[in-house]
């Protein structure tokens, strides 16, 4: 306790993630660019929603807007900053916090895609830590309410892994442990690169898929041509990420080398894949979205370029084709730009190799 915190991004997860801190007795205080956000949680506070077996509730916060932030000068500087906005945005995100790090102070990257370079440019390597939120299925419906579609991972699944960028275990990185611990089930890992791009796999399986289909995730896994589609786009992913020599880990609740054989036409691994998958699909509600799908229903930038698009160019530097991938980006940019409108047709109808 007794430590400063902001969330810079205080949407799905920054949101749920800081909610539960307070809850706890953190002091915590939320930023975030959307007005009626923050003058609802003035208000009303953070209300939190689950799915299944989780009762809801409702704690006060302290609400910045970005116009606002400049209070802080005439305040105790901050311990810790965790960033949880979109990626495109973490650069502006980190600049406006760092001037308010205390001099041992850092920066938590608690977002998708792989964003600690980039934090790192700005405050440096040494205050940047990175922490993963594995299959935490939130979003925010409307102004002042997270739900989660679905309950806790808990012991089943380890949903926040913390660590630092050089992978020793430190007390830094358990403190971010124990912060986001209060939320679910978390750990401290020394493989975050690893933890990285496995996080981004799964993400590259679903996130652009919902955003060019307009599906939600029960009905994408339903749809053969499209699950089919998914594993392929992971299994690029993960063969990108081998030879780029990340150690990667447990993807789904499958290994990593199941879902890229499943993907390159192995009917063994296909089958394993078909029965976790549907087997996972049973504890997250039907009409959960994934995070671009949302972004595409509410009219917003979507990530694509962070990850099927960073997946091709990554591919590119080292000679791997990743067409399954190359598409999707493209389509998603298209859908983007208002040329084309989410529909089911755009993967179930697509011809590749």
């Amino acid at each position: 306790m007794g430590r400063k915190i902001a969330i810079v991004g205080a949407g799905a997860v920054g949101g749920y993630v800081g909610a539960h801190m307070v809850q706890a007795g953190e002091d915590v205080t939320f930023i975030d660019p959307w007005p009626e956000h923050i003058e609802h949680m003035r208000r009303h506070g953070l209300r939190v929603t689950h799915a299944r077996d989780i009762a809801e509730f409702s704690v006060p916060v302290r609400a910045l807007h970005i116009t606002d932030v400049q209070q802080l000068a005439k305040e105790k500087p901050l311990d810790i900053a965790f960033i949880c906005m979109k990626s495109y945005d973490t650069a502006w995100a980190t600049m406006l916090i760092r001037q308010y790090l205390a001099p041992d102070g850092y920066v938590v990257s608690l977002q998708n895609c792989m964003n600690e370079e980039t934090i790192a440019g700005i405050v440096g390597w040494s205050k940047t830590l990175g922490c993963i939120a594995s299959s935490i299925t939130v979003n925010l419906p409307e102004p002042g309410h997270i739900h989660r579609g679905a309950g806790k991972g808990g012991a089943a699944h380890t949903v926040f892994r913390a660590g630092e960028v050089h992978g020793r275990l430190t007390p830094r990185a358990e403190e971010i442990c124990r912060l986001v611990g209060y939320s679910d089930s978390a750990k401290v890992t020394g493989n975050l690169w690893g933890e990285r791009w496995s996080k981004l796999v799964a993400n590259v399986m679903s996130n652009g898929l919902s955003a060019c289909t307009g599906l939600p995730g029960g009905e994408m896994l339903q749809s053969e041509p499209i699950r089919r589609f998914s594993t392929r786009l992971g299994s690029e992913a993960i063969r990108v990420g081998q030879a780029l020599g990340y150690q990667l880990e447990e993807i789904l609740h499958l290994p990593p080398e199941t879902i890229a054989r499943a993907g390159e036409g192995d009917e063994t691994a296909m089958r394993v894949c078909d029965e976790q998958r549907f087997k996972d699909g049973k504890r997250t509600s039907s009409q959960q979205r994934p995070s671009m799908g949302q972004d595409v229903q509410k009219g917003r930038r979507t990530e694509i370029e962070f990850l099927n698009g960073l997946v091709v160019r990554e591919g590119e530097k080292i000679g791997l084709s990743c067409a399954a991938n190359a598409v999707l980006t493209d389509i998603v940019r298209r859908v983007e730009r208002g040329e084309l409108s989410p529909d089911p047709r755009h993967i179930t109808e697509l011809r590749l190799n």
